[in-house]
């Protein structure tokens, strides 16, 4: 038996990849050959395009689209339907980590892009993720809160939560919905332990005249990567950045910035709730390592208690 890189299903077939899993890249596949690079090659090449891409950031990528009838995905400059993201150099278990946090999400019903991990030719894994500023031929309008708060690259981690919402409340269609969305994900991000959500990693994407907030992207849990003394939000809430408590986020947060109706925060409580009943056993099956896996539950099950959700599951 054999799990799908792509979905983490068992399945009885032999292959790093189930038929649900080809399906879903494109219905049409029916094998994918591994990448033609190995993992040091992959650096290599991201190095080497680094100046010909639109996709940047510290972490190392590559752009790529799938040749459906040869069954392999191919790098590219440009117009690339994929993002690929080898393994660090400096920290382990990247691609396994953000694989396994982006299907958390989707657990809680938080929009995020298909994603998955592919196999390298040496048998390292890299993460994968469809972008979700194409639509056919047309490239969707997306503005990082970097670009839209006036700051930049170097000054990503000079805002705060306060702030998010200040631009969600000015540039989107529909604030007060979007307002739920992204407490959601402020939520789940303390939660598995993401201490890394700069400016730069949240956006809004415009669809059919809509300005909304854009698919989740580069949900990992660092706490686990990093270790030591580490802050548990990379914004300020409230003027902190660690020691956070739950009426922080359940009265500070919800009621007081983003005003949001008691009915609606006990929703997301309970959303949060039922999820996590999943949570052990996505993280037991995902491609972590067993040491991984074990420090991942425990930050979750911290997080859970700060939160004050009641027991959690795993």
């Amino acid at each position: 038996m054999s799990r799908c890189l792509i979905t983490a299903e068992e399945w009885l077939g032999p292959g790093p990849y189930s038929p649900a899993g080809l399906r879903s890249l494109d219905r049409r596949l029916t094998h994918l050959d591994p990448l033609s690079f190995t993992h040091q090659q992959l650096l290599e090449e991201a190095a080497l395009r680094a100046g010909k891409m639109s996709i940047q950031g510290v972490q190392p990528k590559l752009s790529a689209v799938l040749r459906v009838t040869e069954g392999r995905m191919a790098l590219v400059d440009a117009k690339g339907r994929f993002i690929l993201k080898p393994a660090h150099t400096l920290y382990r278990e990247i691609p396994e980590n953000e694989a396994l946090t982006m299907s958390l999400a989707a657990t809680m019903g938080i929009d995020v892009p298909l994603h998955g991990l592919l196999l390298g030719a040496d048998g390292t894994r890299t993460y994968f993720i469809r972008r979700f500023d194409r639509e056919g031929r047309d490239r969707l309008p997306v503005e990082d809160f970097a670009q839209l708060g006036g700051a930049s690259r170097d000054t990503k981690y000079a805002s705060s939560v306060e702030r998010l919402i200040g631009i969600v409340d000015r540039y989107c269609s529909f604030p007060a919905v979007e307002r739920v969305r992204l407490f959601e994900r402020l939520l789940f991000c303390f939660l598995t332990g993401n201490e890394d959500m700069h400016l730069k990693n949240w956006s809004l994407i415009t669809r059919a005249d809509r300005v909304e907030l854009a698919p989740a992207y580069d949900l990992l849990n660092s706490t686990i990567v990093l270790r030591g003394d580490v802050e548990e939000t990379a914004l300020p809430l409230n003027g902190q950045k660690r020691n956070l408590r739950a009426s922080v986020f359940w009265r500070y947060l919800a009621s007081d910035q983003l005003q949001l109706p008691q009915r609606i925060v006990d929703e997301v409580r309970t959303r949060i709730v039922t999820a996590a009943t999943q949570w052990p056993a996505r993280i037991a099956t995902s491609f972590l390592s067993p040491q991984m896996q074990e420090r991942y539950l425990v930050v979750v099950r911290n997080r859970f208690s700060l939160l004050e959700l009641g027991q959690f599951p795993g």
